[in-house]
């Protein structure tokens, strides 16, 4: 399996795909980890990442799932707020790829944005992406979950839609 977690900062995207990734024996990638280090710094300073920006360090995550072994599950947190960077994604991946979007209110997000130390992303930069951010709706490969749910149901449902529990719904 080859999974993005996505959404904006403050959704808890690097928490529930650790979770998931641990319930199912898969590989965990911090997407942050895997900026240039001239995003992160632009990030640091309070300046949004553009297109130009983001490509690169996509096409790192996108050859991230796609170099992985057949044999090994790997779930990565990455925000892909634009369907252009979710569809990179699919191409580079694979069409075995299946996206959990974690969405949440701004208040939510801000919250947890202002109350997480040492992160670079600044709570200054949630709105930029809030409005970077479209809509997953007709996206077949994608379940949209509220950021607010207990950690326990995110990884309950997500386990569902990827159909890793016997019997499980897609809902």
């Amino acid at each position: 399996m080859k999974i993005v977690v996505m959404g904006v900062s403050g959704c808890g995207k690097s928490s529930a795909g650790r979770a998931l990734a641990e319930q199912l024996g898969a590989r965990f990638v911090e997407g942050d980890s895997l900026h240039p280090e001239t995003n992160v710094e632009k990030m640091r300073t309070g300046i949004p990442l553009d297109d130009e920006d983001r490509k690169p360090w996509l096409e790192v995550v996108g050859r991230t799932l796609a170099e992985a072994p057949r044999n090994e599950d790997v779930v990565v947190a990455c925000s892909a707020l634009k369907k252009s960077y979710r569809d990179l994604l699919r191409c580079l991946a694979g069409p075995e790829l299946r996206l959990i979007h974690l969405k949440g209110e701004r208040a939510v997000l801000a919250a947890r944005m202002e109350n997480r130390p040492g992160h670079y992303m600044p709570a200054s930069l949630l709105d930029s992406q809030l409005s970077t951010l479209e809509a997953t709706d007709g996206e077949g490969d994608v379940l949209t979950l509220d950021c607010d749910l207990a950690p326990a149901i995110i990884t309950e449902k997500s386990l569902a839609f990827l159909g890793a529990e016997q019997g499980a719904e897609n809902d």
